[in-house]
């Protein structure tokens, strides 16, 4: 999945594999082993990459279809984050005790395995 993706964000931006490979900062045999799928880029490199075409890491893996993956993760987080109903749980946690925060993980993969239910 990753070559596949890389050589089409690449051919999107009419750019060469000699042009990432600058800008990665590996040489071209090693990007193009890169799409071939016969090397993984190491996380730098991987990182640099989702900068680059403005992805995120799991767009580039396969593992989510949406490339705005990540931009959208944060501000759903941003709307938690200043919910002034959730803040005070939120600055809460860090003072719960260890085992009071197990509970909750469980109690939280409970719910989102049953989400669809």
């Amino acid at each position: 999945m990753l070559g596949s993706r890389l050589s089409y964000l690449r051919k999107s931006k009419g750019k060469t594999q000699e042009d990432i490979s600058k800008v990665l900062g590996v040489t071209r045999p090693a990007y193009t082993a890169y799409e071939t799928g016969k090397r993984n880029p190491d996380y730098d490199t991987l990182e640099k990459i989702a900068d680059y075409y403005d992805v995120s890491i799991d767009y580039l893996l396969g593992r989510t279809d949406d490339k705005d993956f990540s931009k959208n993760d944060d501000k759903e987080f941003e709307a938690f984050a200043n919910d002034p109903s959730l803040q005070k749980w939120y600055k809460e946690l860090p003072e719960s005790k260890e085992e009071d925060l197990r509970r909750l993980r469980k109690m939280w993969e409970i719910l989102k395995e049953n989400e669809n239910l």
